[in-house]
């Protein structure tokens, strides 16, 4: 998708479509943190393309958006959760309560609030125990992974690859606070991350908002979170490099968004999106949901 709109504009569209009432332009400057001179310079520039007026987006700025619209989720849910015994013996992580809630609902919930309705949840542990999602999420589809148990993630979105453009991939584990995260429109694909000052798990190296590298460990980085969303232009690239990757000596190996961070970093500009540590929490071991949930502590 070649870009119709700059950032800028893009950016000001995006906030103007969320509000119900119209924004004046130091309103539009508070929510984009850009400058009053550069606010008043973008709205000239929506103005004249009759994309805004009087504070609001007018239909042909709906329309401009919407290239740039999410319109499916992917989640990924087929493995075992082996870090979680003995929760999970019985139940796939996803589908383990926490505080009473499934922790793969707040994700859809989120989807739903976002206006995603297309959601498709790759399972293959206890794959059949996900069918009781469907009694509160009838429009839930389901891909079968038949190697999840000899391939690492990326049999996931290999047997899902199709449905990778203007989609977001959710690893579906994790328990999200802030459902605010997950939003409509995206300027360019993108991965959430948390900025640190240290970490020791899977993070990026930036340069200009762009990631230049995935590795684990680093100083001033950005962790990772295992969200991302991919454009339309990305997903369809992507369905042919997931193929190729995986058939790769040792890219069963591989984590899937290896794929386009690693092995076709070349053909992907991919940005960070920040989020804040309390927006959302992967559980990975028993401890650390005793921890969240007192119920598991006996």
């Amino acid at each position: 998708m070649l870009n119709t709109l700059t950032r800028k504009q893009f950016d000001i569209l995006a906030v103007l479509v969320e509000s119900e009432e119209p924004l004046s332009q130091r309103q539009i400057g508070e929510k984009t943190e850009y400058s009053v001179g550069t606010i008043n310079k973008a709205v000239k520039e929506l103005q004249a393309m009759n994309f805004m007026k009087d504070g609001r987006i007018t239909k042909e700025g709906r329309e401009a958006l919407e290239p740039y619209k999410a319109k499916r989720a992917l989640f990924i849910a087929a493995g075992f959760g082996s870090r979680l015994v003995p929760v999970t013996l019985n139940t796939p992580k996803p589908l383990v309560r926490v505080n009473g809630k499934r922790i793969i609902d707040g994700l859809i919930d989120a989807c739903l609030a976002a206006g995603i309705d297309d959601i498709t949840i790759v399972r293959g542990y206890l794959g059949e125990q996900f069918d009781q999602l469907l009694y509160k999420y009838p429009m839930i589809k389901f891909i079968e992974n038949p190697v999840y148990n000899e391939a690492n993630n990326i049999s996931s979105t290999l047997v899902a690859r199709y449905n990778l453009s203007n989609s977001y991939v959710f690893e579906a584990d994790l328990l999200i606070s802030n459902p605010q995260i997950v939003t409509k429109y995206h300027y360019t694909s993108d991965f959430l991350a948390i900025k640190m000052d240290r970490s020791d798990d899977w993070c990026f190296e930036v340069k200009d908002g762009f990631i230049t590298e995935q590795k684990v460990g680093g100083l001033n980085c950005y962790q990772m979170v295992g969200i991302s969303y991919w454009n339309q232009e990305d997903g369809m690239k992507l369905s042919k490099h997931i193929e190729e990757a995986y058939n790769l000596p040792g890219g069963k190996e591989l984590y899937w968004e290896q794929t386009p961070l690693k092995v076709f970093k070349d053909q992907y500009q991919v940005a960070v999106r920040e989020c804040k540590q309390e927006d959302i929490v992967e559980i990975d071991t028993f401890n650390e949901l005793k921890a969240i949930d007192k119920s598991y502590d006996v």
